[in-house]
């Protein structure tokens, strides 16, 4: 078989050859990127994992315990009558001042002014009968002297007239009795003060002793607080705190404990503690008050958060620690102290200034890198604290 040769035009060979300059440098032009790209990919670094982390501060030798309470007199006293009736009157409202004497509230003494005259004429009728006897002593033994009546009969007039006489001193105590019933129809104030609570108003019938009026001493003022009772071994008479207010920021006093109660408030189940205050001319009754008291630390344990423990391949428990220059973790074996509500006590294998990792441990390894929140720490694993929180970006 004969093989034959074909030639192309040379039209064909012209347009071949312009093709080829054309193609060929874009041809090498698109190899170049792709190889550019597939470098840059394998250069580029991996992200780094974002972790939630909290910071370890140094330990405190106290413990500082924050109370609110209010601001009252230390002698402060409902009063009330001391008989029964029907209030016609009352003079005073809350916040008005009070001096010894005056009158704050009456009752209708109608009822007590009429024993009052009844006394008047039993005590007068006692006395007529005592001069009676009297007489009837004195001519007895008149004639008893004569020898004309016997010694009984003077022995009789003599016991008629210490009756008569005994009758008449109970008489008269019932006539005091009496000036003192109508005299208590009017509730008087007996030291200076402020009126602090109404708690009867005109037209109200109140029994004896029923509060009336609320006063408020003059004199030393104190606050009062609730203590819960796992607290409350913490204070004791003598004890100084510090006192801020609430309507004035800039003023802080020291208080002096001068009551603890002996036993805890039947449905609040606090105890009640009284704070003695200075004299201070900016501090007024009724104030909100807030308490500030140290105690001594209880332990020296770092609190962390229970999602901070992880255990390692020999099932040792541990805490994955950042370092703040590279942001590499590295496990750090510690000794939990005990359990808490709110998280876990380290006794052993943290210091102050540690960052730990508090969430996310379970994608955590050796010098692994991770993402560090702005600014470290906003929030801090306190000392001693059971509420512990960081604010950080989230582990995914």
């Amino acid at each position: 078989m004969t093989s034959r040769s074909f030639e192309l035009p040379k039209t064909s060979r012209s347009i071949g050859s312009a093709l080829a300059h054309v193609l060929g440098p874009l041809i090498v032009t698109l190899a170049l990127v792709s190889c550019s790209d597939e470098k840059a990919e394998v250069s580029e670094p991996p992200a780094l994992r974002p972790v939630k982390i909290v910071e370890v501060n140094a330990t405190s030798p106290a413990r500082e315990m924050r109370y609110s309470g209010a601001v009252k007199a230390r002698s402060e006293a409902a009063a009330g009558f001391r008989v029964a009736g029907k209030i016609i009157e009352r003079n005073v409202d809350i916040g008005d001042r009070v001096n010894p004497g005056d009158v704050l509230a009456r009752i209708d003494a109608t009822d007590y002014e009429l024993q009052l005259r009844s006394a008047e004429a039993s005590l007068a009728s006692a006395q007529r009968q005592v001069e009676t006897t009297e007489f009837a002593l004195t001519r007895a033994e008149a004639l008893y002297k004569q020898q004309v009546t016997t010694k009984a009969q003077l022995e009789q007039a003599q016991l008629s007239y210490n009756q008569a006489t005994a009758t008449r001193d109970s008489a008269r105590s019932t006539l005091e009795q009496a000036r003192n019933q109508v005299g208590y129809g009017e509730l008087k104030a007996d030291k200076p003060g402020i009126v602090t609570a109404i708690n009867a108003d005109a037209g109200q019938v109140v029994s004896a002793g029923s509060p009336v009026v609320t006063v408020a001493a003059d004199g030393e003022k104190e606050v009062l607080i609730a203590v819960p009772e796992n607290e409350i071994f913490a204070f004791s008479n003598g004890k100084i705190v510090d006192v801020t207010f609430w309507s004035n920021a800039g003023v802080t006093l020291k208080g002096t404990v001068r009551e603890v109660a002996g036993s805890a408030d039947a449905s609040s189940r606090t105890f009640a503690v009284r704070i003695a205050l200075p004299e201070d001319a900016r501090v007024l009754l009724g104030m909100t008050a807030g308490v500030i008291a140290t105690t001594p630390a209880a332990d020296n344990h770092f609190s962390l958060p229970l999602s901070a423990l992880a255990r390692d391949p020999a099932q040792q428990t541990i805490v994955w620690t950042v370092e703040r220059l590279d942001g590499t973790v590295h496990a750090r074996p510690v000794k939990v102290a005990e359990f808490t509500d709110l998280g876990i006590k380290i006794s052993d294998g943290i210091r102050p200034g540690d960052l730990v990792v508090a969430a996310g441990t379970q994608f955590m390894t050796e010098d692994m890198k991770v993402k560090l929140p702005e600014g470290v720490m906003t929030h801090s694993a306190e000392v001693a604290e059971p509420a512990i929180t960081g604010s950080t970006s989230e582990t995914p």
